[in-house]
């Protein structure tokens, strides 16, 4: 049985972590922090933990507070916060799996241009493990810091990952649509229900801060620079993210040799799921669980590569949980298989 603590707990994957854990029978929530005028109950918070969980979410004051009531900490924060507050933890002797993107580059400049901040530790760079178990799981049962990565990168790579290994890939073009729920719980007037009810809108094209997260991992995979143009949308649900990727075949490849790689790939991974050509990903099939379903269809040298997740759980908060069952050499899966919700 481990300690964990949770800053950030306010936020929507803040929320989903204490839901989760909860039902994790490896830990012990022993810490609730946010940025909050005063402390409450998270059930005061989230009244759907009323009777269930009411322990005190505190205002958060700092680091040192926080790690002498845990062993491992998830940080649910915005990004740059997590900037100072990671090695803080580290420096107690605490794991830390960081949910903003405060440390998921290998190449500093590339954040400190897309965040547009000075990264005041980049030697931490080196040392953090970018959290996409499917493709670095031994690293992550060694590391001491988790870079858990973005929604849209996770539904992007897991998708693609096979053809990249085949060398089938110099350039994609992905449409992602995404739930509400991607922007967090913040205020914002874009988000109000009469601005997004019956609506849907393509935003921060082609300078999604995602993009370069994409481009990074992508080309790390076979050493070689893939391109991503990607254009993300905004639609009417709470949560939820399907993607549809383009690729341009780079040279001929048997359709039954890339379906191959695909089950081969994934077999051994529970919570990817390679559909068969008849079925096409959904939402309301992943949806509260911590699955990515992908399918893929080849038409002479185009492929077309769909995946579904659910953004605050395969795409934050039940991949946090999934990287922390590595790290303690629990079964990845503990705590994290649920039913998806239907209807």
């Amino acid at each position: 049985m481990i300690k964990v603590g949770i800053v950030g707990a306010t936020g929507y994957t803040g929320a989903e972590l204490v839901r989760i854990l909860l039902n994790h029978p490896q830990v012990e929530i022993t810490s609730l922090t946010a940025k909050i005028d005063k402390s409450q109950p998270i059930s005061q918070i989230f009244p759907h933990f009323k009777g269930i969980f009411d322990m005190e979410c505190e205002v958060f004051e700092n680091a040192e507070k926080v790690a002498d009531k845990v062993d491992l900490i998830f940080l649910a924060v915005p990004h740059t916060v997590a900037l100072k507050l990671v090695p803080e933890f580290l420096k107690k002797g605490k794991k830390v799996i960081d949910l903003s993107a405060d440390y998921r580059f290998d190449n500093v400049k590339t954040y400190e241009e897309w965040y547009a901040v000075k990264h005041i530790y980049p030697q931490l760079l080196k040392e953090k493990v970018y959290g996409l178990p499917e493709l670095y799981k031994e690293k992550i049962k060694n590391a001491k810091l988790i870079a858990n990565p973005g929604c849209y990168p996770t539904s992007v790579i897991l998708g693609i990952y096979p053809l990249i290994k085949l060398g089938l890939v110099n350039e994609v073009l992905v449409n992602s649509l995404s739930g509400v729920s991607g922007a967090g719980r913040t205020a914002n007037l874009s988000l109000n229900f009469p601005e997004i009810e019956g609506n849907l809108k393509a935003y921060k094209i082609a300078s999604h801060r995602h993009q370069p997260e994409m481009e990074e991992q992508l080309s790390k995979i076979n050493d070689s620079k893939i391109k991503v143009i990607f254009v993300p949308h905004l639609v009417p649900i709470s949560r939820g993210i399907l993607t549809t990727m383009y690729i341009k075949l780079a040279k001929p490849a048997d359709k039954n040799k890339i379906f191959e790689s695909y089950n081969n790939a994934y077999k051994n991974e529970p919570f990817v799921q390679v559909l068969p050509e008849t079925q096409s990903p959904q939402i309301k099939m992943v949806r509260g669980t911590n699955k990515c379903q992908i399918s893929v269809i080849v038409k002479d040298d185009l492929a077309i590569v769909v995946t579904a997740i659910d953004n605050l759980i395969k795409g934050a908060s039940g991949q946090a949980v999934q990287n922390m069952n590595l790290m303690y050499g629990w079964d990845e899966t503990e705590g994290l298989l649920t039913i998806p919700v239907y209807p």
